[in-house]
């Protein structure tokens, strides 16, 4: 096979979430694309690991952060309804699945078209390439500025992609280690980070276990129990399997598999249920996703692993995962206490595009991470150390998530942490390594600490970073400036929060004005730039109250901001009786007549 060359505008290593809705935001903007993916399958998370059941917070029907995420939800249940045979449902609450754990259970394969859909007219148009099972190798880098991605494609061998821009999009942060920039793995001291619970010392190796998804269905009157994998005695007890889980107040919930415990929880069946069968017409058996804590492989790290240790412990994580599915055919205590095991339960293989009915890629929950620009901290988004109803206000946002602080078991250490949040925002500076001048992080490998990166890693999380990583590089090329210059320069960040507001992004937490309301833009800028009074009704609550008046000292914030903005005579058409309403109507019209 020939040598090929590639020449683009922006390069993407890793079509997960991030990569993709990078590829898609460059692509609106009118640049080129060159999206690299070692798995079959884009969409990553969601897709080729497996986690079709989306981890979101309470709001995420109104306020999905992007409207391309939005867009992506909308059409998952749309075109689940029609694999199903159903003809009529609720948009904003249908759920293909009925899992308890989300609002959107899915096959993953519907996102896989919907992706390669979305993608089509660019690929046709020329401006995007998609290279599919294609690895990185190696980089080209003349100072601190990369020039090449130097790639192995299954199907095309070598290809080298040279581009102006390149995005780290990939699950460990491979981009980054191969240019050779600053990376932290595991968990950071007290020492360094200040956070509660961080250890003493330092951990390097304690990395988040990941995950081999697998989708079962539920056959009654049937017997598909796999042959018992090798090992398996060893990892049922080491792990070990069970169905009880521990709460954050160390007290046991004991799950069943099909109908309610004694205390009322829900079945483990339903937990990812990706198929309700009683919702489709006619009626059809159910599937569920198995993304359990007795199939989250810990014992190692896959960062930093040479070839032969690397394949060593996949292999070990893929035996773990079909050890679970044997223990629940096999070994489960059944509900009605007649007996052990459901060998009714069949793997599914065709779901997951595998042979072996594994997911594609294993379920990464934690990255090598770059240092930033700025770091995000646990301490910066934990409600215990967040006194007003938001998370840290960053003047540098661009973007919004919010997921209780969700932490697995590591090489290590063995225990869970789940720990509520305030709704946060997303640090330009979190994306932007500083050795490297025109690239970009756009996964799990943003500046986080191990701790923080818990909330960061979540799917609507990743598509927004993503989502602001494009968009950044679209200004950088614009003004054919360096990622670093862009932060330090205050009209260059603004640049980029105005492109992003411009397309119905969120960037701060209103959950009373949507991104289609007339007050959205004006909002948004208010709140980027800390207008509101932490002590006040609005520092209280996720609203903004747009009818109430604004509080002195919110008064005093929006003049002086206003007033450095668009200058003194635009500040004093804000009256101290002014309401929020009253105020963005005032910076609207300011930012339309200056800025737009």
């Amino acid at each position: 096979m020939a040598d090929s060359l590639l020449q683009t505008d922006v390069c993407i290593y890793g079509a997960g979430l991030g990569g993709v809705a990078a590829a898609l935001a460059v692509l609106e903007e009118g640049r080129r694309v060159v999206l690299i993916e070692p798995t079959p399958w884009i969409g990553g998370q969601m897709t080729n690991q497996g986690v079709s059941a989306l981890d979101e917070h309470q709001y995420i029907e109104a306020h999905p952060g992007t409207q391309s995420y939005g867009l992506l939800r909308n059409e998952i249940r749309l075109r689940s309804a029609r694999m199903h045979g159903i003809t009529d449902i609720d948009r904003t609450s249908y759920n293909p699945g009925n899992g308890w754990v989300s609002r959107l259970c899915f096959m993953p394969q519907i996102a896989v078209d919907i992706l390669d859909d979305w993608f089509a007219p660019w690929i046709a148009a020329g401006t995007c390439v998609i290279l599919r099972e294609t690895t990185l190798t190696a980089v080209e880098r003349h100072n601190a500025k990369l020039s090449a991605l130097i790639c192995t494609a299954i199907a095309a061998g070598k290809v080298t992609c040279t581009a102006h821009a390149f995005v780290d999009a990939s699950e460990l942060g491979d981009l980054l280690e191969a240019a050779g920039c600053k990376t932290i793995t595991g968990a950071e001291s007290h020492a360094d980070t200040g956070e509660l619970w961080a250890p003493l010392h330092a951990r390097p190796e304690e990395v988040q276990g990941f995950t081999y998804s697998f989708a079962v269905e539920y056959v009654p009157n049937s017997h598909n129990v796999i042959p018992k994998p090798e090992g398996y005695l060893h990892l049922r007890d080491a792990q070990p399997f069970t169905l009880v889980l521990t709460g954050s107040d160390n007290q046991p919930r004991p799950f069943r598999v099909f109908s309610e415990g004694e205390t009322g929880l829900p079945p483990f069946w339903t937990y990812r249920r990706i198929r309700d069968g009683e919702q489709c017409h006619p009626q059809q058996t159910d599937i569920a996703l198995i993304n359990w804590n007795s199939n989250d492989y810990h014992s190692r790290t896959l960062i930093g692993a040479n070839n032969v240790t690397y394949a060593s412990i996949i292999d070990e994580a893929k035996r773990l995962s079909l050890s679970f599915l044997y223990y629940l055919q096999t070994e489960v205590p059944r509900d009605d206490g007649k007996g052990l095991g459901y060998p009714e339960l069949r793997l599914r293989t065709d779901i997951m595009g595998t042979a072996d009915g594994l997911s594609m890629a294993p379920y990464m929950r934690e990255s090598r991470r770059t240092p930033g620009m700025v770091r995000i901290t646990a301490n910066d988004i934990l409600a215990e150390t967040q006194v007003a109803a938001r998370a840290r206000h960053w003047p540098d946002t661009i973007g919004i998530g919010w997921y209780p602080m969700d932490l697995h078991p590591a090489p290590g250490n063995p225990t869970s942490r789940y720990e509520p949040t305030r709704p946060f925002q997303i640090p330009l500076g979190a994306l932007i390594p500083p050795d490297c001048s025109n690239l970009i992080c756009a996964n799990k490998n943003i500046a986080t600490t191990h701790l923080s990166n818990g909330s960061y890693r979540l799917h609507p999380v990743e598509w927004s970073i993503g989502h602001a990583a494009g968009i950044t590089l679209s200004v950088v090329l614009d003004h054919q400036t360096t990622l670093q210059t862009l932060w330090s320069d205050n009209q260059g960040v603004m640049e980029v929060q105005r492109r992003l507001v411009d397309r119905g992004t969120e960037i701060a937490w209103a959950v009373d004005v949507l991104p289609s309301g007339s007050l959205f833009v004006g909002t948004q800028w208010m709140l980027t730039h800390a207008v509101i009074d932490p002590r006040s009704p609005r520092g209280d609550a996720l609203e903004v109250f747009a009818d109430q008046p604004l509080t002195p000292v919110e008064y005093m914030n929006l003049c002086r901001a206003v007033s450095a903005a668009f200058g003194r005579e635009w500040s004093d058409r804000i009256q101290p009786t002014s309401s929020w309403r009253t105020a963005c109507e005032t910076i609207q019209n300011a930012l339309i007549e200056i800025l737009w």
